[in-house]
């Protein structure tokens, strides 16, 4: 039977009982007072009479159609796991739906009984108990559950023998006391897990090189991590990490970089002698050689520039991988360092043919840098120019105070270009193109260094490229008075910061 449709005729019956008794009613009082009253004293007890009767009418009807629905209610308030009633509610005083309330009632108590059976048949729904679930143990890779507070609530079988805990020691612990994850730089996990609690309810992010226990340090790992943050997960479990181990792989990264920059670092003594000889042959004799020589001369002052830089990035990513890099911010005028380091670059340029244009505005506020390892960036930077210019004769130079109030630098040139494939690995260590990595020399450490140094200013880096158009890398460092407090605090007017931007006596890598 249709229970719905004969629903639907008794609350049809019942309106049109309801509004044909109403008329009866409101008439019959009409017609007893037409003999009693003037015209308007009618017309007033009419709206009277009227209005009371649109009262009476919606309130029994309202009670009248709504009394299913609250029956059907109060079934559901009876099944469900937090009622605090014994008896089930009384559908035989239905006047109008009670076939259909009671077919439904019906069916819900038998859905109720069905999972009763369930629960108590396994005890608690397997998909809400980790350490039951055959997914999350049978799963090969480390898997590590948080809860809200970023304690540990599960961590399966994997994980146990990848940090060589047992996964019962491991929950009930913070993660920074279970296990001291450390990242490259200040776009950590518990950065991330701060900024998806406040914008997010669900998140999901990715990192690289990450670590547990300090560089060289028997037992080490090193692996890349993936998240998922869920905001309002009902069992607690908040954010869910599992980790993929390139330990030997990032290990053998460190040895070959650590073996390199050993024998590097036996070059600087002959370099040094070869930079010395040649500034006294062009001081002593270079005015003396005819034009051939002189431009011969230049060439091997500027390869020789060029070797140092070379140099210098290979032992300062060493000293990066250790912590031994550290950087002294100072107050500068920018427009002198900036200036610098472009002279200094100036006949590498000329003897490639390329002319470097400059446009720093005025009035510069002063910076807070380190001037030697700014000066890296830049000369990283404008020779990479140099290097990727192709055919084109000019790179421009700006620096500006941009609408964060920070000083931008841009360096453009109109060369090879960068391909949009290409562009997001730039900074990357040992990164470098295959397409120009026959063409071109270079270490891929440039960029990745420059990267370094200036998060380690509080600045950012950033670059933008078209093939065949050009590239402009941009980087941003801060205003000596946007730091003047910190300075001030400071016994020399100095503050020494790693690599990565950490006060010294602050380990390297960051939760």
């Amino acid at each position: 039977m249709d229970f719905f449709a004969r629903f639907q005729n008794q609350i049809k019956q019942y309106l049109f009982v309801t509004a044909a008794l109403t008329t009866v009613l409101v008439t019959a009082c009409l017609w007893l007072l037409r003999n009693v009253l003037t015209l308007e004293q009618l017309v007033l007890a009419a709206g009277g009479l009227f209005f009371l009767a649109t009262l009476a009418v919606i309130g029994t009807t309202t009670h009248y159609v709504t009394s299913p629905v609250r029956a059907l209610w109060h079934v559901v308030q009876f099944v469900s796991p937090h009622s605090r009633s014994n008896t089930s509610p009384d559908l035989k005083r239905l006047k109008v739906g009670r076939e259909m309330i009671t077919a439904m009632a019906d069916q819900i108590y038998q859905f109720a009984s069905i999972v009763d059976r369930v629960e108590k048949t396994t005890g608690k729904p397997q998909s809400h108990n980790l350490r039951t679930n055959f997914v999350a143990n049978a799963l090969p890779l480390p898997l590590v559950i948080l809860g809200h507070k970023d304690s540990v609530v599960y961590a399966n079988a994997a994980a146990g023998a990848y940090f060589g805990i047992p996964p019962d020691e491991l929950c009930g612990q913070h993660l920074d006391t279970a296990l001291p994850l450390s990242f490259s730089d200040e776009a950590t996990l518990a950065t991330w897990l701060k900024s998806s609690r406040k914008t997010s309810a669900t998140a999901d992010h990715t990192w690289e090189r990450v670590r547990i226990g300090l560089p060289g340090e028997t037992g080490t790992k090193l692996f890349d991590l993936a998240a998922h943050y869920n905001k309002s997960n009902p069992q607690g479990y908040e954010t869910m990490l599992v980790f993929f181990d390139h330990s030997e792989q990032y290990g053998q990264d460190d040895k070959a970089l650590s073996f390199v920059a050993l024998t590097v670092h036996e070059l600087r003594t002959p370099l040094t002698l070869l930079r010395g000889y040649i500034e006294v042959f062009d001081e002593e004799i270079g005015p003396t050689l005819d034009k051939d020589m002189q431009v011969f001369m230049h060439k091997m002052d500027a390869a020789a520039k060029q070797l140092t830089t070379f140099i210098g990035n290979i032992l300062n990513v060493a000293k990066i991988e250790d912590d031994q890099l550290t950087l002294q911010l100072r107050e500068e005028q920018w427009a002198e360092v900036l200036g610098r380091a472009v002279d200094d670059l100036q006949l590498r340029a000329q003897v490639r043919g390329i002319t470097v244009k400059t446009d720093i505005e005025k009035d510069l506020p002063a910076v807070a840098v380190d001037r030697y390892s700014i000066y890296e960036v830049v000369a990283n930077l404008l020779d990479n120019a140099i290097k990727y210019s192709g055919t084109s004769t000019q790179i421009f130079i700006e620096a500006r105070k941009n609408s964060d109030g920070m000083v931008e630098t841009s360096i453009k040139d109109f060369g090879r270009g960068i391909d949009s494939a290409i562009l997001p690995h730039v900074f990357e260590k040992f990164y470098r193109s295959h397409r120009n990595r026959a063409q071109i020399g270079g270490t891929g450490l440039g960029l990745y260094l420059s990267k370094m140094i200036i998060q380690a200013h509080h600045g950012q880096i950033s670059a933008r490229s078209k093939p065949g158009l050009g590239s402009t890398f941009s980087f941003t460092v801060l205003p000596y008075k946007q730091l003047s407090d910190e300075l001030k605090a400071s016994e020399n007017g100095t503050i020494t910061r790693s690599a990565h931007g950490w006060i010294k006596n602050h380990n390297y890598y960051k939760s």
